[in-house]
């Protein structure tokens, strides 16, 4: 049986490390999608050491950079012609507006737009899968989320619950689209609250600010592990369970219902229709 391929962002620190590990225990070639080469070669000898597998590497891959995911998603698709599972998991959280290389705000520019462009240009290796499978690491945090259509980049009035929450009902209405839109392939596409993961998910190293939210978190007990909160994600990407499920939105492994805001349709389709604009899909590239 031929060795099963995975890619892993944001895999240099908390649940995407622990995802990475645990892929790799279950026997997969895990591809470790991280920004930084310093942190992401810190993570991969990490990997390497706690999952006993040599089936890990390193790929950099800046999701706030549309030509660095450019970059990364064309030499992924020279080297390799499957892809079996993709964890978007890679995620900010920002306490001052701050923009990407493309201008766009951060938290939508990274948690969304940059993986809506890196699934669009990795959709043909995944459809060579058996039976490709996408993650997407939402939040709860999507249930006070609105997608701002006449300033999604927050240019007026940003706060930073404002903007996470919006990034994370993108991913929810990304994942309803693209499962609606694969429908006919054998790629599903589920997306995931972990819980309330004690890791330093976004927060800027430059402040200080981030040690003393670890130091605090560290501490509390209702925070889960990274390694409790990757277990959805390990879950919608392996487990024989949900093999034939698509669309869906799930916490503690189990399938939850949405939020009415959450199941609008045209909104879904509208917000799809501005991702495309937003990152410059070519007309071969959209589905």
């Amino acid at each position: 049986m031929s060795t099963k391929t995975a890619i892993v962002t944001g895999a240099n620190s908390g649940m995407g490390l622990a995802t990475t590990i645990e892929l790799a225990r279950q026997g997969y070639h895990v591809i470790m999608a991280c920004r930084s080469e310093k942190r992401g070669q810190q993570a991969l000898q990490e990997a390497l050491r706690q999952s006993g597998s040599t089936a890990i590497e390193l790929m950099l891959c800046d999701l706030g950079s549309l030509e660095s995911i450019r970059h990364f998603a064309q030499s992924f698709r020279e080297r390799y012609d499957t892809l079996d599972v993709l964890v978007n998991n890679a995620g900010v959280v920002l306490l001052k507006r701050q923009e990407t290389s493309d201008g766009f705000e951060q938290a939508i520019g990274i948690n969304h737009l940059g993986h809506f462009l890196l699934t669009l240009l990795l959709i043909e290796p995944l459809k060579s899968a058996k039976q490709g499978r996408i993650v997407n690491v939402s939040s709860g945090a999507y249930k006070a989320g609105k997608i701002h259509f006449e300033d999604p980049h927050l240019h007026k009035g940003y706060n930073p619950i404002k903007s996470y929450a919006q990034s994370k009902l993108a991913n929810v209405l990304f994942t309803r689209v693209l499962a609606r839109k694969l429908a006919e392939t054998r790629i599903t596409v589920n997306c995931l609250h972990p819980g309330a993961v004690g890791t330093s998910i976004g927060v800027d190293r430059n402040t200080g600010f981030g040690t003393r939210i670890m130091a605090l978190v560290g501490k509390l007990p209702f925070f889960l592990s990274p390694e409790e909160g990757a277990q959805t994600a390990i879950y919608l990407a392996t487990s024989p369970e949900v093999a034939g499920v698509t669309g869906r939105y799930f916490y503690q492994q189990k399938d939850q219902e949405l939020k009415a805001h959450a199941l609008d349709a045209a909104d879904a389709e509208r917000f799809w229709t501005w991702s495309e604009e937003q990152v410059g899909l070519r007309p071969e590239e959209k589905l």
